[in-house]
Order: C-alpha cells, then structure tokens, then sequence
C-alpha cells in the first residue's frame, strides 16, 4: 500500500464505524482481561456464551478462585484448549490476588508476567481497557496487513512493528478494532469480499477471481 493511500484507508474506516470495539463482551477490566485470555484459537461468539454465565457467578480475581480450576472448567468447557486456558487464568488470578490487590495492572510488563498472557492479550487490554495506542495482531491483521500492503510482515510481531510506524497516530486507536472487523467480515481469508470492499481502492491485493 502506497503511503499516500493509508490516510484515505482508515478515514474510510473511520466513516462507516466511528466508536468501533471489540465484540468480546466485558463490564470490567478483569473481565476483558479474562474473556481475552480464552479467546485464543476461539471466536468471540463462543467466549461469550462461555463467559455469559461465568461472569454472572464470578467475575473477579477471588471468585475465580473460589470455584477452583475444575469449576471454572465447568464454566468453559466449550472452549477450545479450555483446560490450559483455566489453568493459566486461575494462575493469573492468584498473582491478582497476591501481588496486585486484584487490580490488573497497567503496564506491558506486569501483563505479559501473568500466565497466558502473552503480547497480543497485553496489546489487546493496553488499548482497550486503558486506551493506549496499541496493535494486537491476531490471524485476521496479520492477513489484512500483508494482503493490503499496510504492514507486510512474516511474524505477528514483524506486522505489528511495522502498522504502529505506518498508521497515523489519529487513527492509531482504534486502528486494531478496525482492521480486525475488517479482517473478519470482509477481507476474509479463503474469499475476500473485495467486490464489496470501501477501501479497495487503496489495496495493493488484486483478487484473482472475478466478481460473482
């Protein structure tokens, strides 16, 4: 993507979703923090059926804890990988507890210390839960940044770098919440949408079928 196309980009994206968020459904800080942490190789839609009902019966550090890791897997059994994510949450839960007076904490550091998360969750409550300009590069960046030649890039993070040079601090934000419904809706892995794309214009991809 040329650098005289990303401005037009993201102004487009900005006019059709104003306020975009994520679609993980939280109350709290912990709580996206938690909702987060199982939607690893999982959808929002199946973390928010899980957490629906576990939120309604424990939705702090402590809580967590007192039902014990067989009873929160109960809560989250539909979840992929459910038993090492409530391992790693009840974990997480206990350095909360012990070491943070059941705050989560603000910065990178103290995030990626908690078991189970790693960068990406830490990105993903810095810019959500705290509004910090961050880029949590899940599957549907990394496919959007190296399909529109916004941040090419062979690793997450090498993307990542790469969108926080580029983006323009205005749009920097909201940018993650933008590129990933992008991702998820329209730039879409197997068959991009592009026939129905807005900012198809400014894409360096060339679909190679033809519009249906």
């Amino acid at each position: 993507m040329k650098t005289q196309h990303i401005e037009p980009f993201f102004a487009t994206l900005k006019a059709a979703n104003p306020q975009p968020n994520t679609e993980l459904e939280y109350t709290s800080v912990f709580e996206l923090l938690s909702a987060v942490l199982l939607s690893a190789q999982a959808t929002d839609v199946g973390v928010n059926k899980a957490t629906r009902k576990l939120f309604a019966v424990a939705n702090t550090p402590q809580q967590i804890l007192n039902l014990g890791l067989e009873g929160l897997e109960g809560y989250i059994k539909t979840i992929g990988l459910y038993h090492s994510k409530a391992k790693h949450l009840i974990e997480t839960c206990r350095l909360l507890v012990d070491q943070h007076h059941s705050v989560v904490p603000r910065t990178r550091e103290a995030l990626e210390a908690l078991p189970g998360v790693g960068r990406k969750t830490a990105n993903v409550v810095l810019n959500v839960a705290f509004g910090e300009p961050a880029m949590a590069v899940d599957t549907h960046i990394f496919r959007v940044g190296n399909r529109t030649g916004l941040g090419p890039g062979k690793t997450p993070l090498a993307v990542e770098m790469k969108l926080m040079k580029r983006i323009p601090a205005a749009y920097l934000v909201d940018a993650h919440h933008w590129l990933i419904l992008h991702g998820r809706y329209v730039c879409q892995a197997r068959k991009p949408l592009c026939w129905q794309c807005s900012v198809s214009d400014y894409c360096s991809f060339k679909p190679k079928t033809p519009k249906p």
